[in-house]
C-alpha cells in the first residue's frame, strides 16, 4: 500500500494485515515502524520483478491513486476490483491518479451486494506488440 493510505490504517488501529507480506511504498519511510511492515523505495518494475520471481500467487494493492497509477503505467497491474458504493459525493480522490493513458479492461465478473455495494472485477489488458518484419 501507499504511504498515506498507511498513514490512514494506523489512526484506524491496523498496522498490517494478518497473513500476508506487507509493502509499504514510500520515499521517506518512517526512523521506527511495525516489524511486520516492509518499506520499498525502488521503483514499482524492478520491485514487482523481484516479487513475483518469489514463490506465492497473488500480489493485493490497497489504496493510492498514485501507487495504482504507477502500477498500470509501469504494466504490473493484471487486475482491478473496484467497489461502487451507491452515493454520490461531490469531492474525492481519484481512484486513479489522472495521466495520459487509456487502458482497456476485460470484464471477469460482477457481483451485487444487498446493500447496494456492487462489485466490478476486470483483468487489465495489455497493448498488443507490434511485430517486427
Amino acid at each position: 500500500m501507499g504511504r498515506k493510505t498507511y498513514d490512514l490504517a494506523l489512526s484506524f488501529g491496523l498496522d498490517s494485515y494478518a497473513g500476508k507480506k506487507n509493502y509499504i511504498f514510500s520515499r521517506t519511510p518512517p526512523a521506527a515502524h511495525s516489524p511486520r511492515v516492509k518499506y520499498v523505495s525502488t521503483g514499482i518494475a524492478r520491485f514487482a520483478a523481484r516479487l513475483r520471481a518469489q514463490k506465492g500467487k497473488n500480489i493485493w494493492l490497497v489504496g493510492g491513486a498514485d501507487l495504482a497509477a504507477s502500477f498500470l503505467d509501469s504494466g504490473q497491474l493484471d487486475e482491478l476490483i473496484i467497489h461502487v458504493i451507491p452515493i454520490f459525493i461531490g469531492e474525492g480522490i481519484p481512484l486513479i491518479h489522472p495521466r495520459h493513458r487509456s487502458i482497456r479492461l476485460k470484464l471477469l465478473s460482477t457481483g451485487a451486494f444487498p446493500d447496494g455495494v456492487v462489485r466490478l472485477h476486470y483483468s487489465v489488458l495489455r497493448p498488443k506488440s507490434k511485430s517486427k518484419s
